[in-house]
C-alpha cells in the first residue's frame, strides 16, 4: 500500500480545522494540525508535509512569518502552500496585509467561507504539481557550468536532473535515449554546436524543450535559437535569477525570453 500524503492545516478557527481534518482524513490523507506560528514550525520539522494549508493564525502577521520561515528554511523551500484567507469582513483584523499579500509564494490562494469538500480537488492538483518532476538534461562543454546548474537544479523538488553532455553530439544521443522535458543548451561546444544540437533535438524528440543557455548573447544567436526550435533564451550572466522560472516556463509550454531580447524575437515571428 502506498504511504499516505501528509497535509499540514494551519488555522486557529479550532471548528474549520477539525471538519477539514475529517474531510482529508475520509479522502485517505494523514494530517496534521496546528494552531498558532510554533505548533506549526514544529509540526514542518517532525511530520515533513507534502503540502500546507495555512489559514489565519494570531497574532495577525504570524501566517506570514511561518509561510516565510518556511521558504527561508532547507528541505521546506518548496513544499506546496494553499493560503485561505480570513472572510472579508474580518481581513482588517485577523486577514493577510495587502503588503503580505504581494510577497506570499502560495500555489493557491482562496478567502473564507469555502466549502472543505470542495477543496479537496484543489489539494490533489497542487499535489500533482508538487510531485510530477521535470525532467532536465543539461548540455555544457565546461564542467564547471555543468556542476553549478546541477547543484541549483538538484535543490528544487519539482526538477530532476536526469543526465549531462559535454558537447552538442552528445547532447542530442542522451535526448533521444532519456526524453527529457527540458534540454538546457549551450552554444558553443566543440563536435557539435548548440544549435546544431538543437535542431536535431527538436526534429527528433518531439516532446523535449530545449532552452538555451549562453554568455553569446548577440541577437543573432537569440534569432538563430528562435530558428531551430528552441523554446526560450537566458545570457548566463541572467542565469541565477531566470533559470529556474525559464525551466519551469518551458515545461508547461510556454516560451522564455528575457525581456531585453522578446523584440528580436517577436519581430521575426
Amino acid at each position: 500500500m502506498a504511504e499516505k500524503q501528509t497535509i499540514l492545516i494551519v488555522d486557529d478557527e479550532v471548528a474549520f480545522v477539525e471538519i477539514m481534518k475529517r474531510v482529508l482524513e475520509n479522502e485517505a490523507f494523514a494530517v496534521a494540525t496546528a494552531y498558532d506560528r510554533d505548533q506549526a514550525e514544529n509540526m514542518v520539522r517532525s511530520h515533513e508535509p507534502d503540502a500546507v494549508i495555512l489559514g489565519t493564525i494570531m497574532p495577525r502577521g504570524d501566517a506570514f512569518i511561518f509561510h516565510k520561515w518556511m521558504k527561508q528554511t532547507l528541505g521546506f523551500g518548496n513544499l506546496p502552500i494553499m493560503v485561505i484567507n480570513a472572510p472579508p469582513e474580518k481581513q482588517l483584523l485577523k486577514g493577510w496585509r495587502m503588503d503580505e499579500g504581494m510577497q506570499m509564494d502560495a500555489e493557491d490562494f482562496l478567502a473564507k467561507p469555502v466549502e472543505p469538500v470542495a477543496l479537496v480537488p484543489r489539494i490533489r492538483a497542487l499535489l500533482d504539481r508538487a510531485t510530477k518532476k521535470i525532467r532536465v538534461l543539461i548540455v555544457d562543454d565546461h564542467a564547471v557550468v555543468r556542476d553549478g546548474i546541477r547543484s541549483v537544479l538538484t535543490l528544487q523538488r519539482d526538477i530532476q536532473v536526469i543526465g549531462e553532455a559535454v558537447n552538442g553530439k552528445e547532447g542530442l544521443e542522451k535526448a533521444i535515449e532519456l526524453i527529457p522535458d527540458v534540454v538546457v543548451m549551450d552554444i558553443v561546444m566543440p563536435v557539435m554546436n548548440g544549435l546544431d544540437s538543437a535542431r536535431e533535438i527538436c526534429l527528433k524528440c518531439k516532446t523535449a524543450k530545449v532552452l538555451m543557455l549562453t554568455q553569446y548573447d548577440e541577437e543573432e544567436n537569440v534569432l538563430a535559437s528562435k530558428k531551430v526550435g528552441a523554446v526560450g533564451f537566458i545570457p548566463k550572466a541572467a542565469a541565477s535569477s531566470r533559470l529556474l522560472t525559464g525551466i519551469r516556463s518551458v515545461a508547461r509550454g510556454d516560451q522564455s525570453w528575457i525581456e531585453s531580447l522578446q523584440p528580436h524575437v517577436e519581430g521575426r515571428e
